[in-house]
């Protein structure tokens, strides 16, 4: 295994190159570092005037704001103002838009009875040809919205691209079961991956969790707690821009060209459904960044946006990480807000970030199979 250590402002990154994929990957990060290495360290610390937002978000993100905003009047209402209900009407709306997503070869779907007797639902995309890793996938949505059909294009085309079996996760939704019960959920959806990873995608198959926003928050506690529990063991943990610490304090959350789609207030909504008693959220199964002990965790692949409420703290995450001694792959993703990731179909940087998930998968699983191939040469 190869390491490759940038220096930069915080935080710093850490790039691991498997041994087949290296010159591919050398390529696809030096031509994103050419692209936009000035926004990942000049501007770490940069606040734009409101007067130039225009200029702070991409031209893809700004036309589908715009047009976000002409579908729905002048007279509607902000998210942080409706019913947890009304907010998931609203966010329903946008499932057409994203498209059917690729073929797989197979698709299942199973009901898994959660730590308090309750159910919830998972569904799995095993792609052709036939995996060779299980990816479990987290959705976003403030532990309050999103579902299975608002990610479902996303999963299958990260199974697409990753050649992954990805086990897509329909974790229960504050309020109605609020803080610890999405934790839980995600916790069994792991426990039945890593059971039925064999199955899945073979023997010794690599077991990788991940997902945005709260569900970054979710796949983050999920590597804490796979170290703590002995298991199961990860081969990464990827963070499209995770929430990690319930402190509405940090310098993105006031700047305002980040009150897009997440703005100051609508999290501040999340975390009062979620968990109520902000006495609480200093927890690390609710704020990882908390956590007293961050070392050896799994491998870490952190994205931000640059104009995204949850910048700061997302950065802050993967710097802890790092000192910790992780190995962690940082990306920030200029003219980006937050959620841009989930709009699959719809803005040009998730088919990027796509993408470079997809090749560290590739690489993780390589390198899992150069060691497998070691040891039986060694057996020989």
């Amino acid at each position: 295994m190869d390491r490759v250590t940038k220096g930069c402002t915080r935080p710093c990154w850490t790039i691991r190159l498997s041994k087949h994929y290296r010159l591919r990957r050398h390529y696809r990060l030096w031509k994103h570092h050419r692209l936009h290495s000035g926004s990942l360290t000049s501007s770490l610390n940069s606040s734009l005037t409101h007067e130039e937002n225009e200029l702070a978000l991409d031209q893809a993100t700004l036309a589908f704001l715009q047009a976000g905003a002409e579908a729905a009047g002048p007279d509607a209402l902000p998210m942080w103002r409706m019913s947890p209900a009304e907010a998931r009407t609203a966010a329903a709306a946008m499932n057409t838009a994203f498209g059917s997503g690729p073929a797989m070869g197979s698709t299942e779907e199973h009901t898994l009875t959660g730590w308090d007797g309750g159910t919830f639902r998972i569904r799995v995309h095993v792609p052709l040809p036939a995996p060779h890793s299980v990816f479990i996938y987290l959705h976003g949505g403030g532990w309050v919205l999103g579902d299975l059909e608002g990610y479902d294009t996303l999963a299958r085309q990260l199974a697409d691209k990753s050649g992954a079996a990805v086990v897509l996760v329909e974790y229960r939704k504050a309020p109605e079961h609020p803080f610890p019960a999405a934790v839980e959920d995600a916790w069994t959806a792991l426990q039945w991956a890593a059971a039925h990873a064999t199955r899945l995608a073979g023997a010794d198959a690599p077991l990788f969790v991940g997902g945005d926003s709260a569900g970054g928050n979710l796949a983050a506690v999920m590597a804490l707690r796979s170290r703590e529990r002995g298991g199961p063991a990860l081969a990464r943990q990827f963070l499209i821009y995770p929430v990690t610490d319930a402190d509405f304090s940090r310098a993105s959350y006031a700047e305002p060209q980040n009150q897009t789609l997440l703005t100051a207030e609508l999290m501040q909504w999340f975390w009062d459904h979620y968990l109520p008693d902000a006495q609480h959220r200093t927890a690390p199964e609710a704020s990882p960044l908390r956590a007293a002990d961050l070392a050896g965790l799994a491998p870490a692949f952190v994205v931000t946006a640059e104009h995204d409420v949850l910048r700061d703290e997302g950065e802050d995450y993967a710097e802890r990480l790092r000192r910790a001694g992780n190995e962690v792959e940082f990306h920030r993703w200029p003219g980006q807000m937050h959620g841009f990731f989930s709009r699959v179909n719809l803005l040009p940087a998730s088919a990027e970030v796509m993408d470079l998930v997809a090749g560290a998968v590739h690489d993780d699983v390589a390198d899992a199979l150069d060691a497998r191939f070691a040891v039986l040469r060694v057996d020989a």
